[in-house]
């Protein structure tokens, strides 16, 4: 199959909830990007997290095999972390085409909210 999607994608909304509600992992409040690579070859990612007031977080580098997805929780980047409670956004670049889709968990009540859109291609 011939490579999908873009090499820069942005997501502008971002926000990880301090708490949850319900059993970890699976009810655990979190962010992630999904990330999808159609290509024949491994796609070298990216991603840098911007806030409203401190400088920008990461680059976290990961690999998306090829032919293969990969899904990315924000909670999970560390050195340093995404802040929690706080409003964020991210930049998503890749060696390779790769298309990026964007979804939130918010179990802080046990009516449980989840909002996923695709990201944007720039």
């Amino acid at each position: 199959m011939d490579p999908l999607g873009a090499t820069t994608w942005v997501i502008a909304e971002g926000y990880i909830p301090g708490s949850s509600n319900g059993p970890e992992p699976q009810m655990l409040s979190h962010e992630t990007v999904c990330l999808l690579n159609t290509g024949d070859e491994d796609a070298h990612v990216e991603i840098t997290v911007f806030l409203t007031d401190a400088e920008p977080l990461g680059p976290w580098q990961l690999t998306v095999p090829a032919r293969r997805t990969v899904h990315q929780r924000f909670n999970d980047l560390r050195d340093p972390e995404v802040p929690r409670d706080t409003s964020y956004a991210s930049v998503i670049r890749s060696d390779r085409p790769v298309v990026a889709q964007h979804t939130r968990l918010d179990s802080r009540q046990a009516e449980n909210a989840l909002l996923t859109t695709i990201a944007y291609p720039a």
